[in-house]
């Protein structure tokens, strides 16, 4: 399987590529158009500011190529919040695959949201085997809002999107390469859609 892995300079791109390894998976980390395009699969890794990332995928022309994706694509945590709209974070336009907006945790609440939460409502192939109620491995401080593409929803402070698809595109807020066995699952998954 040709598995690919965006390197556009904002991801945690080196545990994601370990988690795939210990699947049997060789990802190849690139931003090459023409490798990206050829991909079974493609990773949209991201950490870090979404201004930033942002405009790193202007620059390596990524931003043109990722919503013409035809392949199963999966955003990881700010991977999965570019691909929305917007987001709040440095009033930052997304990539609008996913038709939500992405807003900041209010101030009555610790953030980031750092550690294991509940992933409830699950409704995706990219959830077999994996129970409701299972705990995934969250880092963030911002969130997708509630909207018909929300294929999983966590509870902090409010209910959120904690998962999203829509057609070949898929998301996650949590790491899965961070969560146990159920993350291994879920990148298990992912490579057999």
């Amino acid at each position: 399987m040709n598995l690919v892995i965006l390197d556009y300079g904002a991801g945690n791109i080196k545990s994601i590529q370990f988690a795939f390894k210990r699947l049997g998976i060789d990802a190849v980390l690139t931003n090459n158009r023409e490798d990206i395009l050829k991909a079974d699969k493609v990773v949209f890794p991201g950490v870090g500011q979404a201004k930033s990332a942002m405009e790193m995928l202007n620059r390596s022309g990524l931003e043109i190529v990722i919503p013409q994706l035809k392949q199963p694509v999966l955003g990881i945590c700010l991977g999965m919040q570019l691909l929305c709209n917007d987001t709040e974070e440095g009033n930052t336009k997304g990539l609008g695959v996913f038709n939500v907006s992405v807003k900041q945790f209010s101030n009555q609440v610790k953030v980031p949201q750092m550690g294991w939460n509940t992933v409830t409502n699950l409704k995706s192939k990219l959830f077999n085997g994996i129970s409701d109620n299972e705990y995934m491995y969250l880092v963030h401080s911002y969130y997708a809002e509630i909207c018909p593409e929300a294929i999983a929803t966590t509870n902090y402070s409010q209910i959120y999107s904690s998962a999203l698809q829509k057609d070949n595109f898929y998301g996650v807020q949590f790491h899965p390469e961070k969560s146990s066995y159920a993350g291994e699952q879920l990148l298990k998954n992912f490579l057999e859609l």
